[in-house]
């Protein structure tokens, strides 16, 4: 496992303990490197590569860390590194599609205390906030929230409230965001742009609230999932292009692709309803039922008007299971 003194964020982002009301440094020392090893026949593989890197949170003191799924999605193995460079091996307990968290299970005492959870819905724009990388200070953003809003994904993904911060860490996946108490508000998925005048582009990370866990934590540690039917998963990637929805990708070996779905097809609309956000475009398939049902695109493929009639699927029955330690 690589030296957690491999990068560092600049100095004049860095945030300063006697900024805040709590113990920075051992707040930031419940945060842990992880790294998985994911095989090279994973159904994720191709997409989120083989070997992922990011943070996790330790949140109970029996080592039970909160991270961003995709880090461990199909791991095979996963390895976590404490500040002071301690080195334990984990086990890749949960991934949640709907919110985007991951938990992993140390297989011994990482010896830091657990971060509570905090109240995301509390957290205000304009707040000062840390997000927080394993490795301490020198790896942790002094930021602040700049927007809290809907947020789609092109992977089949939505959240009703994502909070967006500034300064961007630059390794945001499964970082820290801490609140004003020292608590956790949420987990970092994503390092996005956006742009504040024509010539100006601002670099945010996109964060996934910790409130959203809170309902389906006790299903994600006693089934490993959430107890709901799961959602209607296609294998699409999809982007807002002029005003139209375009399929960019497809999974291989998904619903999509052996339906006949085809990258560059513009979708007209979904089940007899226009569709013309990834937001909409999501709601309405996730609308007609649970993983399983049939979901029929209006696409326009070449100047064409086409039907394609898609069997949806249960993403998790496409992923390789976490093997028992």
């Amino acid at each position: 496992m690589s030296s957690l003194s491999d990068w560092r964020v600049p100095v004049s982002v860095q945030p300063r303990p006697d900024d805040y009301d709590y113990d920075l440094d051992a707040a930031l020392n419940s945060i842990v490197a992880i790294r998985a090893q994911i095989p090279h026949d994973a159904f994720t593989a191709g997409v989120l590569g083989t070997e992922r890197a990011g943070h996790g949170v330790l949140v109970r003191a029996n080592g039970l860390v909160l991270t961003i799924g995709y880090l461990i999605t199909e791991a095979e193995t996963v390895w976590l590194q404490t500040n002071t460079g301690q080195i334990v091996a984990g086990h890749a307990l949960a991934y949640d599609h709907e919110t985007g968290f991951g938990l992993v299970q140390a297989l011994g005492s990482l010896e830091v205390p657990p971060l509570p959870l905090g109240h995301s819905s509390d957290a205000s724009v304009g707040e000062y906030v840390v997000v927080g990388g394993a490795g301490g200070r020198q790896r942790s953003v002094a930021a602040r929230i700049v927007a809290r809003q809907e947020f789609a994904g092109y992977w089949e993904y939505v959240l009703d409230d994502a909070i967006s911060t500034t300064p961007a860490h630059p390794h945001w996946g499964g970082a820290a965001l801490l609140g004003p108490k020292g608590d956790l508000l949420g987990i970092g998925s994503l390092q996005l742009e956006q742009r504040r005048a024509p010539d100006v582009v601002q670099h945010i990370n996109m964060i996934v609230p910790i409130d959203v866990l809170k309902p389906v934590l006790n299903d994600l540690l006693t089934q490993g999932r959430p107890n709901r039917p799961p959602r209607p998963w296609l294998g699409l990637y999809a982007a807002e292009i002029e005003d139209r929805v375009v399929i960019v990708g497809l999974a291989e070996g998904g619903p999509a692709q052996r339906a006949d779905l085809r990258q560059g097809d513009i979708v007209l609309g979904v089940a007899g309803l226009s569709v013309v956000t990834l937001l909409a475009l999501f709601r309405r398939i996730w609308s007609l039922g649970a993983a399983g049902i049939e979901v029929p695109f209006t696409v326009l493929r070449d100047g064409e008007t086409i039907e394609v009639r898609i069997a949806s699927g249960d993403r998790n029955a496409f992923l390789k299971k976490p093997r028992l330690h």
